[in-house]
């Protein structure tokens, strides 16, 4: 990015802060301020984060060899409370490891799938729901928020609560108009579009940049693909005709 500047060559201000143009052309001021800022308070989270990694190295030293420590404390205290005399009797020690492991397995099972559950119930309420109220979906895009989602949904998680953006590249999405901050969906989500390849094909013609409708791909010779036709595809058809712009 670059300065902004103006007819005379000065430096334009927003607010007491100089505007910056970035790659894009879009003119955001940037607050020197709270930059220094986060990353002051960045610079101390990361010195904690390391101090509580050095620490938590030092007690796991104790366990070296142990992948599970509460599935060892849990095992030894079972064995604890087993006849020994039983123990030694043919075939009773691999007897009482399966039974353990059968408990334990089961138990496992049961709280995975609650948890993937869960999961998914909170990646709909939190991801899914910005999709389907999302208003530069609405404003600027000619395919419905579901078609969004199927084709961009995979950029969004969940970390520490927040929903989180990646590039193509696995880097977070953070925002050019607050320096240091995550970007918010709505900005991440523009982003994102900005850097499709095939944008224009999923662009409403006033959303367009630079001005002025563009062809549809019917005028330029490309196959097309009915709703209805497009609805009886499964995921993975689905993507793949939005990424080769047959669907509008």
């Amino acid at each position: 990015m670059k300065l902004h500047l103006d007819t005379e060559g000065k430096a334009v201000l927003e607010n007491g802060m100089p505007v910056y143009l970035h790659e894009d052309g879009k003119a955001i001021p940037f607050d020197a301020v709270a930059a220094l800022n986060k990353i002051s308070a960045l610079n101390g989270e990361a010195k904690s984060h390391r101090e509580a990694k050095e620490a938590l190295e030092a007690k796991l030293k104790a366990f070296a060899g142990i992948d599970d420590p509460a599935k060892a404390r849990e095992a030894l205290q079972t064995l604890t409370h087993i006849d020994q005399k039983k123990l030694i009797e043919a075939g009773a020690v691999d007897q009482v490891k399966a039974q353990i492991t059968q408990a334990f397995q089961t138990q496992l099972d049961e709280a995975s799938s609650k948890n993937k559950t869960l999961e998914a119930q909170l990646y709909q309420e939190m991801i899914g729901g910005r999709f389907s109220s999302s208003a530069f979906i609405q404003d600027n895009l000619a395919i419905p928020a579901d078609l969004v989602q199927a084709r961009f949904g995979h950029a969004f998680s969940i970390d520490a609560g927040k929903v989180v953006a990646t590039d193509a590249a696995g880097n977070k999405v953070f925002s050019r108009r607050q320096p240091g901050e995550i970007a918010e969906f709505e900005e991440a989500l523009e982003y994102l579009i900005e850097q499709y390849p095939h944008k224009d094909h999923i662009l409403k013609a006033s959303g367009h940049r630079g001005g002025g409708s563009q062809p549809t791909p019917q005028q330029h010779g490309h196959k097309t693909l009915k709703r209805s036709a497009f609805d009886a595809l499964d995921i993975g058809s689905k993507q793949a005709a939005l990424k080769d712009g047959i669907y509008r």
